[in-house]
């Protein structure tokens, strides 16, 4: 096994999008000598240019300050990624797409494709980390798949190694994580995988069996995607007994069992993992002979939240054909331009689906988001976005929005109609200038 002075380790990891190029440059952060790979030629072209291909914060200072060091290179093939300038890795992360089929369950094929190139490039032993959010027994299966082709007899590990990083925060999460979990099969594996690591200094590091690393992922993001259907249904009662949902949710945020972590309501939860994440586990337990319901009706709660916003219109305009809605967010949440499952694409639909006219604005996402929404006016800023509109709705809480000069909204829309779908506004003040003013769970 390769060692240099430092104890650093030479890293591929194949998959240059969100997971993948935020892992790689953080590792590159550390102190490792990574290469990103990427099938995309135009991805990699811009990564080698300084461009980013995803927004998110601090991510481009840290890819070209480790690039500018020569700790971090990008590359179009995984065989290049695995031997790269005369430098072999001792461990290639997996970090490729695995999106929900139509039944909910993950497609892997990308996966197995990715587990047969890597067996075919292995010079010495090798650590494949699987760093994807894969159901459980996934790495079984990329065991499998690296043995069958493995004609050489190279040793390897495979290991589990999730990812816990929040959109906006990713490179924040990475570098100071709350926990590092390692799925080891090995000590050997084990040991690479303590030196990759060795530079988080103070962060919790869990040592696990390969299987419970795995199934890490999926609990703890279906278990706070519930907390968040939790606090929407509670949202639900607030609106229906006078109650104030973030005096409720700061009195049992209060009680360290539960904290105030994702207790703050809203139109539901969207981005990539949670929705995916919450699938796939449902799908797992089903496959496995245990019927989740509890998941079942996290999903429900969600959907319902998404659709609160539209009837919130409707309760004040009644009939939505040919008035014009302003959403201003559009990305599922602020700090990304992430349109996967974003709440604005069914929220903008629904709209449409009334008869509504939508016009949309987001800071971030506006350019993403032209790629899923359709029939939708794209707005140059949040004051063109409002102008003439019968409703202005807030989808995503960006910081920029709180800082609008509400009075000019006022004075722009059509009907000083405000539905704040996160929470984002002091009701009172609001109504004072003259708004009609709706939120989630307050009055």
């Amino acid at each position: 096994m390769k060692k240099n002075a430092n104890d650093k380790v030479d890293i591929c990891i194949i998959g240059a999008g969100y997971v993948g190029l935020v892992s790689g440059a953080c590792l590159a952060e550390t102190g490792h000598r990574v290469v990103c790979v990427d099938s995309d030629p135009k991805k990699i072209a811009m990564l080698k240019k300084g461009v980013m291909p995803i927004y998110e914060d601090d991510l481009a200072r840290v890819v070209k300050k480790n690039v500018k060091a020569g700790r971090l290179f990008f590359a179009n093939a995984i065989k290049d990624g695995m031997h790269h300038d005369g430098h072999r890795a001792e461990a290639v992360f997996i970090a490729v797409g695995t999106p929900p089929r139509d039944d909910g369950s993950a497609d892997l094929s990308a996966i197995e494709r990715v587990a047969e190139e890597i067996t075919h490039n292995m010079s010495g032993y090798t650590v494949i980390v699987e760093k994807s959010t894969v159901p459980v027994e996934t790495c079984e299966w990329i065991n499998k798949t690296v043995t069958r082709h493995n004609k050489k007899h190279i040793p390897f590990d495979v290991a589990s190694n999730p990812e816990f990083l929040r959109e906006g925060a990713a490179v924040r999460d990475f570098l100071k994580p709350d926990r590092v979990v390692l799925g080891c099969p090995s000590k050997q594996c084990e040991a690479v995988m303590r030196r990759i690591y060795k530079a988080m200094k103070g962060a919790p590091l869990l040592v696990t069996d390969v299987k419970s690393a795995e199934l890490i992922k999926h609990a703890s993001n279906s278990f706070l995607a519930a907390k968040i259907s939790y606090i929407n249904a509670v949202a639900r009662i607030c609106e229906k007994t006078g109650a104030d949902v973030e005096l409720v949710a700061k009195g049992m945020g209060m009680d360290k069992r539960i904290g105030m972590s994702f207790l703050a309501a809203g139109i539901g939860f969207g981005g990539f993992c949670f929705p995916k994440d919450l699938e796939a586990f449902y799908w797992l337990s089903h496959r496995k002979g245990y019927d989740f319901e509890l998941l079942k009706t996290v999903r429900e709660i969600n959907e319902q939240a998404k659709l609160w916003m539209p009837r919130s219109v409707q309760e004040e305009l009644w009939n939505l054909e040919g008035k014009t809605v302003a959403l201003l967010g559009l990305a599922f949440k602020p700090g990304t331009d992430d349109m996967r499952f974003a709440p604005s694409i069914d929220i903008a639909a629904e709209f449409k689906r009334l008869g509504a006219k939508v016009r949309g604005y987001d800071p971030v996402a506006q350019n993403n988001a032209k790629g899923v929404i359709k029939d939708v006016y794209f707005a140059k800023d949040a004051y063109d976005c409002v102008k003439g509109a019968d409703c202005v709705c807030l989808v995503t809480e960006w910081a920029e929005f709180g800082r609008l000069d509400m009075k000019k909204v006022l004075a722009l829309v059509k009907h000083p109609i405000l539905i704040d779908g996160r929470n984002l506004y002091n009701p009172a003040k609001m109504r004072d200038l003259g708004f009609t003013y709706k939120s989630v769970g307050r009055h």
